[in-house]
């Protein structure tokens, strides 16, 4: 490509090494414009996933329930007394209908990774005289486990769920004073209606969130129907997806084709995904800042060349050099000093993540959260970059064209 440029280009760096110091200086820059850009994209991005991956971690994407009971509006008495206030209906544990032929639909539907029913009710955990209130979980553990990939959230033991058997977290483990192969009762219901069963822990778990870690039981899906009362029933059906950023769009469909309360994680943790935009608009505020930057000194040091070299653009003229050649020399300083600073940057910020992947500890001594920079990224950050240089000679290099020969050697 620069084999018809090789005129453009010998001048184009002739100049820049004149002007060392000062081409020197803008290079870095643009590195450091650059840096700044590629490290800030890459923390936030890190953070971003570091933030998802702790929340959705323990739910899942797209949930599935019965829809709210409501109280039905009363008929107006004959007497036209009206009814100022109507007390809401209490919520009681009910089951999604026909969970069970929902199952392999749901399984195929686009996008679609897991698929498990789930039975979810409070009860108390009673371990000596430690009583402690819990979050009763039936699960299909197979199912629930590519859910939220309990494998790497076990503490101690074995992922097994027997009948009989039983899954701690594990603050409410310590809380209760049991560890694996323990026994634990569990009561829900109160008085009269009050059921009870005993299961043995086969396994300690890390869900991520300390409340959580202080409340989930999880028990065989049968036994969860028996305690919760509701025998054979589903209280909800829980997905996880290929793609997190697809469950909106999934929610909004399954919910126009069956009649159920259909949320997605954003429904449910909307100050996050609000947090999470405010942040991605933040960095591309940042982004936009810093190139303007660049794009200004880039082209203040070739305004001032262009009129340091004159006399020499003068010259060229009168050689014959034409108006669009003296265009590309000029633009061709801009593409190589935001290529070079570009070049420069990228390496920065690869050293900027280095060091606060291996200096920010947390209270553990492991880093904070691990931030890379992806090649796709550096090289749609640099090209940006080297555009920017181009665009930034675009006015100096017309004011160079644009030069008389005569007047510019008389001067």
């Amino acid at each position: 490509m620069l084999s018809w440029l090789g005129f453009e280009r010998r001048v184009a760096l002739r100049f820049l090494r004149e002007g060392r110091m000062q081409s020197l200086l803008i290079i870095v820059g643009v590195a450091a414009g650059v840096a700044v850009v590629a490290y800030i994209s890459a923390l936030v991005s890190g953070l971003q996933a570091n933030t998802l991956e702790k929340t959705l971690g323990a739910q899942p994407h797209v949930t599935l329930s019965p829809p709210d009971e409501v109280v039905a509006a009363a008929a107006t008495p004959a007497s036209g007394a009206q009814l100022l206030q109507v007390q809401p209906r209490a919520q009681r544990p009910r089951s999604v209908a026909n969970w069970q032929a929902l199952l392999p639909l749901l399984e195929a539907a686009p996008g679609v990774a897991a698929v498990s029913p789930m039975v979810a009710g409070a009860g108390l955990a009673q371990r000596g005289e430690a009583t402690k209130s819990i979050a009763l979980v039936g699960v299909e553990i197979e199912r629930y486990a590519r859910i939220v990939n309990l494998n790497s959230k076990l503490v101690a033991g074995t992922l097994r769920l027997g009948p009989g058997e039983g899954i701690l977290g594990r603050d409410l483990a310590g809380d209760l004073g049991v560890r694996v192969g323990d026994r634990v009762n569990l009561v829900t219901g109160t008085g009269a209606g009050a059921v009870s069963d005993a299961v043995r822990i086969t396994a300690l778990v890390d869900l991520g969130v300390r409340e959580l870690n202080r409340r989930t039981v999880l028990v065989p899906l049968r036994a969860a129907q028996s305690l919760v009362g509701l025998p054979g029933g589903a209280t909800n059906i829980d997905l996880a997806l290929d793609d997190v950023w697809q469950a909106p769009g999934l929610a909004k469909s399954l919910a126009q084709r069956w009649p159920y309360k259909v949320e997605s994680w954003q429904d449910t943790n909307a100050p996050l995904v609000s947090a999470l935009n405010a942040q991605s608009i933040s960095t591309g505020l940042i982004r936009a800042v810093v190139m303007v930057v660049v794009v200004l000194g880039i082209a203040s040091v070739l305004v001032v060349s262009v009129v340091q070299k004159r006399r020499e653009i003068g010259i060229l003229r009168a050689m014959g050099t034409t108006r669009g050649q003296v265009l590309r020399i000029f633009l061709l300083q801009g593409a190589v000093v935001g290529a070079l600073g570009s070049a420069l940057g990228v390496g920065l910020a690869v050293g900027l993540i280095w060091a606060f992947t291996h200096f920010v500890k947390g209270s553990d001594g492991l880093p904070l959260f691990i931030i890379t920079l992806h090649p796709k990224m550096a090289l749609q950050i640099a090209a940006i970059a080297t555009v920017c240089g181009v665009v930034a000679a675009v006015a100096p290099a017309r004011r160079a064209a644009a030069l008389d020969p005569a007047q510019a050697i008389r001067l």
